[in-house]
């Protein structure tokens, strides 16, 4: 069986690859993870409307101080199209979903149009992969955060384009237990935990601690160091 977790023991692969990153500790996560797979590595984020002009900002800064060729790509008619808390600063962030209803941080068509605009930059900068922090255990109910749309949009890609693209999704099938103890792998957990902003308050490291981002993340975080803790105990 392959660890899901695996470090960055493997060798690198030939070929570049196009990271979807926000700044976040996912996507941040997701940095690092192809740092170590790839020769070459170049990010791409975009500015839609979100709630937080933080995030770019935050998502510059760490890109380049990893030395990583960073793009910004305009998608305000995303903001202005999709109603949600986190393109809308009116719209407060809810707690929960409505019953039999999405989350109202859900941004509808935005991983979507992302990874087809991540495309559209990876031919033109000879990228065969596409990284996306993506997660389906613990998605929020984002139907684009979906193992099976990955795989549709992989397919629809690579015939659109006639292309031979891969979506790697490393974190499709982690918790946040587990992407943390990946970052932590990967040499990367304190400047994850320290440098990306996930909080939908706009919020760097740990956040606000009150809204769903911070406390997924939160959450995570105290089970992975609670069992980190006792494994170190356990080794005397």
């Amino acid at each position: 069986m392959v660890d899901r977790l695996e470090g960055g023991s493997l060798d690198k692969r030939k070929g570049k690859a196009v990271v979807v990153f926000s700044g976040g500790q996912d996507s941040t996560t997701c940095l690092f993870w192809a740092l170590q797979r790839y020769e070459e590595v170049e990010a791409v984020t975009f500015r839609y409307g979100q709630r937080h002009a933080l995030e770019l900002e935050c998502a510059a800064s760490i890109a380049a101080e990893l030395g990583v060729r960073h793009h910004v790509l305009d998608m305000s008619l995303l903001g202005q199209l999709a109603p949600s808390s986190l393109t809308r600063s009116d719209v407060a962030v809810a707690e929960a979903a409505e019953e039999g209803g999405l989350p109202n941080t859900f941004v509808p068509g935005r991983n979507l149009l992302f990874l087809s605009f991540a495309a559209v930059l990876a031919q033109g900068v000879g990228a065969k992969t596409i990284v996306t922090g993506v997660c389906e255990t613990d998605f929020s109910g984002y139907p684009d955060c979906r193992n099976v749309f990955i795989q549709s949009l992989n397919v629809s890609l690579n015939l659109a384009m006639d292309e031979t693209f891969v979506i790697e999704t490393p974190l499709m099938w982690l918790d946040k237990e587990q992407t943390w103890e990946l970052a932590d792998r990967l040499g990367a957990f304190e400047f994850v935990r320290e440098r990306t902003l996930t909080c939908y308050n706009g919020i760097p490291a740990d956040g606000c601690g009150e809204c769903p981002a911070c406390k997924l993340r939160r959450a995570g975080l105290d089970k992975y160091m609670a069992r980190r803790g006792a494994k170190e105990a356990a080794r005397g």
